[in-house]
């Protein structure tokens, strides 16, 4: 598959088969990192804030929203089954703002057919031949295969830290609209990684839930002696795992189904990954905080919940409660 970056941007409002994208001739790009990393993402926020999005309505929706406006982007696949219900009310006002939608949906059977029907869906109505699609797989297979050595890189051999592990997972989900650029500062990477020397943390954490609003939670938590080393939702992005087809990798893809396989995975990386402790982060307005009851429940180690709104950094009482917990893992 030739690089697409010179395609047209396409908007994804979660993680949906890239393949399909890349096959079209087109780029997708990530709404939610492009937010994140945005020079001033809260400018991004007051951008849908003014165009009448409620306070009280998820940052990461708004900040979709600003990211649309600010890339001035023609096209969007939004993810109205599997993700946030307010990625259906997000796409209709985008679809009135003059944007054209197309709305992917994950079974909520977890059913092949009901799959194969959406991918189907999506291929059309971005005009890809499926010959394409089985090709930017195995092209995007490949930079996956790596992503999987990173992974290792942080939990077996400690050469990778927990934001390093973060950014490259995260980015999986659009492969910064470009594979080719992305697999090369990957390349790069892990040969610069493959020369460290281990560094063994005294306390070996997961991170599970969404992507965190905080700019400086990994940073913190190495500099008071902790590592992730374990992202579960970033990690799932990537589509970890053997060789399969399309349908299998998006079926086993844990974050649009039921907290049931997520729960598995979460605990699989507990006894893998000999993890102390976890730290559960949940977004503000998010149904998903609900889950957070299931996850206490599943697991046999200390859950720190941590809980954000709009981006920045920690705030005092967060940052005292992440110190608490860090110490109390310290004393087991």
């Amino acid at each position: 598959m030739e690089c697409m970056q010179e395609g047209p941007l396409v908007g994804i409002t979660s993680t949906i088969p890239s393949e399909v994208v890349y096959a079209a001739g087109m780029c997708p790009v990530d709404l939610n990192n492009a937010f994140i990393t945005a020079p001033d993402p809260d400018r991004l926020l007051s951008e849908a804030e003014n165009a009448g999005f409620p306070r009280t309505v998820c940052a990461w929706i708004k900040g979709i929203y600003g990211a649309v406006v600010e890339l001035g982007l023609q096209r969007l696949i939004a993810v109205t089954g599997g993700d946030c219900s307010n990625a259906i009310a997000l796409a209709d006002v985008l679809e009135h703002r003059g944007v054209h939608v197309d709305r992917f949906d994950y079974p909520p059977d977890r059913g092949r057919a009901g799959l194969e029907r959406a991918v189907n869906r999506l291929t059309e109505a971005l005009g890809a031949r499926r010959s394409k699609v089985g090709e930017a797989k195995q092209r995007l297979d490949r930079i996956r295969t790596k992503l999987q050595r990173l992974d290792r890189m942080t939990y077996q051999e400690n050469r990778v830290n927990g934001l390093e592990n973060h950014l490259f997972l995260v980015s999986s989900s659009d492969f910064n609209s470009d594979p080719d650029q992305y697999e090369a500062e990957l390349d790069a990477f892990l040969a610069e990684a493959g020369r460290r020397v281990p560094q063994n943390p005294s306390v070996r954490l997961g991170y599970v839930g969404v992507p965190p609003i905080f700019s400086d939670l990994y940073e913190t938590l190495e500099r008071l002696g902790a590592r992730v080393v374990f992202n579960e939702v970033q990690r799932q992005f990537s589509l970890p795992g053997p060789d399969r087809d399309l349908l299998d990798c998006y079926l086993d893809y844990t974050y649009p189904y039921d907290i049931g396989g997520r729960i598995k995975d979460i605990q699989r990386a507990v006894r893998e990954r000999r993890l102390h402790g976890i730290i559960h982060y949940t977004q503000t307005f998010c149904h998903r905080q609900i889950h957070d009851i299931l996850i206490r429940e599943a697991v046999e180690i200390p859950v720190l919940t941590l809980e954000g709104d709009r981006p920045g950094g920690l705030d005092g009482r967060t940052l005292t409660r992440v110190e608490t917990f860090l110490e109390m893992l310290k004393g087991l």
